[in-house]
């Protein structure tokens, strides 16, 4: 029986993640029904071209769709950080009812707008963005039920929510063979009843702990469990049994004195490279994102079928993210089962995984940022694949570095502050995108060309971690050699 709600809650979770959480980056598919519906059509003004042409400059109605996005993902990562103390604090069913009130206001106000209420989109993108974040973090923990395949499971649920911005392709699909996007997004909030049942019957009202004790149990009908205080976790990682409710999975009021406390991790270089590792990839997708439209309005020179057919490419390859982030998983999990170092903890072997996985990652969005570069049409095809790849790889890296560089415990309130961070970062999408409408006339090369270049900065944290468990190594082959020698003397004095 436990055996089966470990695997419903692992499928649930995951059909979650793919079919709601990270809808809000299927943005390009949405502007394209909602520029039909003539939302912030009034922005868009007569113009005449050099050649005595009359032409329609809609330049002010994509500046307004940027903002909106910008705002919605600005608020998707910067809201992390308190949505992370939330669940930390209070537990994983307060978190999920807060999420899924922001999810249904936001999919009710998109259904109740129109061309005449199109202000109603800032509100309602930042809603749907901040409760799909809370789907996301409330649904990663689901991770320590499986023990071996943490990483994997959590890379998994992050390739999911990539996957979901193709929910807004689906919304646009229908709305061509004529359901009004008033009806999906009423689908969409009558879904809500579906986010409670998982809440109350498939998940813990707290968290899940890791490692995870014997006869642990979750849930609504959940009775007594096996538990543990992490000062009681053996090395090799099994659990001491002790007689508790699920209402304390975790002893966090007594952490083990070599845990270090949020303050060191948070000031640590780990976190500071890590910071840095995401925001610049992120600035770079965020941006991709939010001016799609605008890019394949240049290249087809506004040609509606065109400009529909890449629209429909971008949105199916998002769905290859569910695909492609456990392949990161695997990368970070592939020591699992194989024998250690002499002296290499858990923790100093996972770090060790995590290198190439770092490396990859900034490699792919370099490839990626070149292809974005490059004003060639065909092209943005292998632009679309690269994008999804690394997107996947690096939200599902991101989460799975956090829960292996550092302690659990803090898992929530880091996971929070580096997405907030990097959310301040992101708000420079916004002004580059003035300035390619501005003073660069629309042509968004010399922008692309120094995001390309600051994305080279990336690399400086897989370096980072390397040197880190180089000098680890280094440490351990330094204290064998010394208690070879301590050994060596002792016999040589016994026998003299």
């Amino acid at each position: 029986m436990l055996g089966l709600r470990r695997c419903l809650t692992f499928a649930t979770g995951l059909v979650e993640c793919l079919c709601f959480a990270g809808a809000v980056f299927g943005w390009a598919s949405l502007v394209f029904v909602l520029k039909t519906e003539g939302y912030f059509s009034s922005l868009c003004v007569n113009a005449t071209e050099l050649n005595g042409t009359l032409i329609t400059d809609c330049s002010g109605q994509d500046e307004q769709f940027s903002l909106v996005f910008t705002i919605a993902s600005f608020m998707n990562n910067f809201l992390t950080l308190p949505n992370g103390f939330l669940y930390d604090r209070f537990g994983t069913t307060v978190a999920r009812l807060f999420g899924i009130f922001l999810y249904t206001t936001g999919t009710l106000f998109v259904a109740f707008s129109n061309a005449a209420l199109s202000i109603l989109l800032f509100p309602a993108l930042s809603f749907l963005a901040v409760g799909g974040i809370l789907f996301l973090i409330t649904n990663m923990q689901v991770g320590n039920l499986f023990g071996s395949r943490r990483s994997t499971i959590i890379t998994l649920y992050n390739g999911a929510f990539d996957s979901s911005s193709a929910l807004f392709l689906v919304i646009k699909l229908l709305f061509e063979s004529g359901v009004s996007l008033r009806a999906s997004f009423l689908f969409l909030s009558a879904c809500g009843v579906i986010h409670l049942f998982r809440t109350f019957f498939l998940l813990p009202k707290t968290t899940i702990p890791y490692p995870l004790p014997d006869g642990y149990t979750y849930g609504m009908t959940c009775g007594k469990s096996k538990t543990f205080s992490p000062g009681q976790v053996a090395a090799n990682g099994s659990a001491q049994k002790d007689d508790t409710t699920e209402e304390t999975p975790l002893d966090k009021e007594s952490p083990p004195k070599q845990e270090k406390s949020f303050r060191e991790c948070f000031l640590s270089w780990f976190f500071l490279w890590h910071l840095l590792w995401l925001s610049v990839m992120q600035l770079r997708h965020y941006l991709f994102i939010g001016t799609l439209n605008p890019m394949l309005q240049r290249l087809t020179q506004g040609e509606p079928s065109l400009v529909s057919q890449y629209t429909n490419a971008f949105a199916i390859t998002q769905l290859c993210g569910v695909l492609c982030a456990p392949w990161n998983g695997l990368i970070m999990d592939r020591h699992k089962g194989k024998p250690r170092a002499p002296g290499e903890t858990e923790r100093e072997a996972d770090l060790r995984a995590s290198v190439l996985s770092l490396f990859l990652t900034a490699l792919q969005c370099v490839l990626f940022s070149i292809c974005a570069s490059t004003p060639l049409l065909p092209l943005q095809y292998l632009t679309f694949i690269l994008q999804v790849l690394n997107r996947s790889f690096l939200y599902g890296g991101n989460a799975a570095f956090i829960s292996v560089a550092f302690p659990s415990c803090h898992f929530g309130k880091l996971y929070g502050m580096v997405m907030a961070l990097s959310a301040v970062f992101s708000v420079l999408q916004y002004p580059c995108f003035a300035l390619v409408k501005g003073a660069l006339g629309g042509d968004p090369l010399y922008v692309n060309v120094a995001l390309t270049l600051l994305s080279l900065l990336a690399f400086i944290h897989p370096l980072s971690v390397y040197l880190h468990c180089r000098s680890l190594a280094a440490q351990r082959a330094k204290s064998k050699d010394a208690i070879a020698a301590s050994a060596a003397s002792t016999a040589s004095t016994a026998s003299a």
